[in-house]
């Protein structure tokens, strides 16, 4: 009996560990367009911190969001549920914080919960034991931050202090004996793309590739797509978003830098009096490269969190997910910004690490949507998935299992119109080959075959060979309507706005 009473302890230790709940570190940034990182094939910059999230876990390359705007996309993350339905259809709404949001469902089920960083919903967070969030959209130096007990500002690069603020709650802060929930939400690389002092006068000896469809003239679509503003080209604010002054946030040292490293850049470019398409050509590099600069600061410190999970022995049990509340527009079709059913913002990276869990180097290629985020948490954490969720967990994805019944199409809605940029209202389904999307407040309707048209350049709506293909299009999107009880949008026009339909 002696050596059965010597093991039996050890035994029981191991089980006891093996079921210890695991830890979930969630890195969100703004505006990442997958297109910018190189575990996603690109060509203008490399991200070896995001790809070491790639390379150790999962990468999926057909993650959605529901609504490509900020705080839209944030509620839907937080309560599973479309916008129609949490009640950020726009970022004009103030987000509703005594609905149900899956950090509260995470502090009952015995985790606690910490935000730092870009919150962005204009009420204060409910749901997290502790928080620390950026007032509005805040600047990219020496932020202000909104904390349960007061403001407080710091000195500094945002990017960092954020990761700063994340890495003293893990090392300082937590109570080590529950598991966690932590939220590192930063506010790069949103525009007006502020870089760290360090990246500065990175890339000022190449020239980063220009994309495809950068001179678009918007032929064979609908009016929409030559109504917006937000060209590269027309609508960039030349002292805003071309840095050709120092920003104001930069304190008296920081603009030292910044002068040193931007001022000869904007002498050689007055002194060039550009015109026409060599005019473009600069604007595309100036905004490429500051954007870059801004997601190298990401990459950085994802970098220094991964590292701390490391060193600390919390790797092994701590989930770590990367993803964007949208996608962006790097100079395809000409634009910056989001909004579009298009792919480039409809798409967002999703990268996820699961030590045990995970086969490394994954590759998924199943829909998935930024509504299932919410699920896949409680799942993962042992929590109830309540009924009035609209998502579905992905934990089967992550584990290698694609359910037989797992969905074959998505849906879209964006709704702020008018606003910033002029994009109009429109909804849309998409599948694993063809996006039908459906500009209401003009009754126009555009097909795109992603696999022969992947730029989404030609609209085959109205054309004899896809009339079956519109018809079955048209059928899965009433039925997607239906299954989320999405109401009609009657919101009324002003007057002058009414005139353009």
């Amino acid at each position: 009996m002696k050596p059965f009473i010597v093991i039996f302890p050890v035994i029981l230790f191991c089980c006891l560990l093996s079921a210890k709940r695991p830890n979930i570190l969630f890195i969100f940034s703004d505006d990442h367009a997958y297109q910018a990182i190189s575990a996603y094939g690109s060509n203008r910059n490399q991200t070896p911190n995001l790809d070491r999230l790639a390379n150790e876990g999962m990468r999926f390359d057909r993650a959605f969001v529901t609504n490509s705007i900020c705080a839209p996309s944030r509620a839907v993350v937080l309560t599973g549920k479309h916008s129609h339905l949490n009640g950020q259809l726009t970022n004009g709404e103030t987000f509703d914080g005594s609905q149900q949001t899956f950090p509260k469902l995470l502090q009952k089920a015995g985790y606690q919960t910490a935000l730092f960083g870009k919150w962005h919903l204009k009420s204060s967070p409910t749901g997290f034991d502790f928080w620390e969030v950026l007032r509005g959209q805040g600047p990219y130096y020496n932020p202000l931050f909104l904390t349960s007990n007061g403001n407080r500002k710091i000195t500094g690069y945002t990017t960092d202090i954020i990761t700063d603020r994340t890495l003293d709650w893990l090392k300082n802060e937590r109570d080590s004996d529950q598991p966690f929930f932590l939220c590192s939400w930063h506010k790069a690389p949103h525009r007006n793309w502020l870089p760290a002092p360090k990246y500065m006068s990175k890339y000022d000896d190449q020239d980063v590739p220009e994309p495809a469809t950068l001179r678009d003239d918007y032929q064979n679509r609908l009016s929409p797509a030559s109504t917006q503003t937000m060209t590269i080209g027309k609508h960039m604010r030349d002292e805003h978003d071309f840095k050709l002054t120092p920003p104001r946030e930069l304190n008296d040292e920081q603009k030292k830098i910044w002068n040193a490293a931007y001022e000869p850049k904007n002498k050689a470019f007055r002194e060039a009096e550009l015109e026409g398409d060599d005019l473009l050509k600069w604007k595309y590099q100036r905004y490429a490269k500051d954007y870059l600069r801004c997601i190298d600061s990401v990459d950085e410190n994802i970098g220094r969190l991964l590292d701390y999970l490391d060193q600390s022995g919390l790797a092994e049990n701590t989930i770590v997910v990367y993803s964007s509340d949208q996608g962006w527009y790097l100079g395809e079709h000409g634009w910056y910004d989001k909004r579009w059913m298009y792919e480039e913002s409809f798409r967002t990276p999703l990268l996820v690490r699961w030590p045990g869990s995970i086969k490394a180097g994954s590759v998924n290629m199943d829909l998935v949507q930024n509504l299932d985020y919410a699920q896949t948490f409680l799942e993962i954490c042992g929590a109830n998935q309540p009924n009035d969720m609209q998502g579905r967990s992905i934990v089967p994805l992550l584990k290698g299992e694609t359910p037989s019944d797992w969905r074959k199409s998505i849906y879209y809605q964006y709704y702020e119109f008018p606003g910033y940029h002029n994009v109009r209202r429109h909804y849309g389904v998409r599948n694993h080959r063809y996006k039908l999307i459906h500009f209401y407040m003009i009754d126009g309707w555009e097909l795109y075959d992603l696999e022969k048209d992947p730029n989404e350049l030609e609209s085959v709506y109205g054309k004899p060979d896809y009339e079956q293909i519109t018809a079955a299009m048209k059928k899965d999107l009433s039925r997607l309507r239906e299954q989320y009880q999405v109401p009609p949008d009657n919101r009324p026009l002003p007057a002058k706005i009414k005139n353009l339909y």
